[in-house]
């Protein structure tokens, strides 16, 4: 059986590029878990509930001044003083509520997050994300309107279908808008969303294993 450590460095080889940043999905494992990860010296985390996140990693930030910690799920607008409080990259920005909730903390605690636009690029009701035909004023919104920094666009493409067509679009309408990173790919596709220049990829199950049934 391998360690974290030993699947981390696999897939670092696989991945071959320096400028792409495997945040390491951690939600519902334990820090003891995850710490061999940290002492090797990884840096980006992802969470997908601020409690969690908030209970898990208080702590071990104070210690550790640069872990970077990433919101890669569902956000309510809601939990947005909590997440920019406990989070430094949310991965899930998809509507105008959650945009100003978010820039209404940034502002109360003099702190800036960086942002990536979670895009529904296949269209799906069930799941996350600002629909294509919107995505370019919902960017000049939050860019030119409320000065949040958004630095790429995120996505989950349709699953069991071949991701290319999905994380070309994404690409494009990354580029198009000159955002320089890009978060796409998991661990069931991370090698092929590195052909699309993504520059952070989600990885879990393949790092950590099976999730635990909480």
């Amino acid at each position: 059986m391998d360690t974290i450590v030993e699947r981390y460095n696999k897939i670092k080889s696989n991945i071959n590029n320096d400028e792409v940043n495997i945040v390491a999905v951690s939600k519902m494992f334990t820090l003891d878990h995850i710490m061999p990860l940290v002492d090797h010296g990884h840096l980006h985390f992802g969470e997908n509930k601020v409690q969690e996140a908030e209970s898990k990693w208080k702590n071990i930030m104070k210690t550790n001044k640069n872990l970077k910690l990433h919101m890669v799920g569902k956000l309510q607008s809601n939990k947005a003083k909590k997440a920019v409080e406990v989070f430094d990259f949310i991965h899930s920005l998809d509507n105008q509520k959650l945009a100003d909730g978010l820039k209404k903390s940034e502002i109360n605690m003099n702190k800036k997050l960086k942002y990536f636009i979670q895009v529904n690029v296949g269209n799906e009701n069930q799941k996350s994300g600002i629909p294509a035909s919107e995505l370019d004023s919902f960017y000049t919104y939050c860019k030119n309107e409320i000065d949040l920094d958004i630095i790429g666009l995120m996505s989950l493409p349709p699953n069991n279908v071949s991701p290319d067509k999905y994380f070309k679009y994404l690409y494009e309408a990354n580029t198009s808008l000159a955002l320089k990173d890009l978060s796409i790919g998991m661990s069931s596709d991370y090698k092929k969303a590195v052909e699309y220049k993504s520059t952070y990829v989600r990885i879990g199950s393949l790092l950590f294993g099976e999730r635990p049934n909480i």
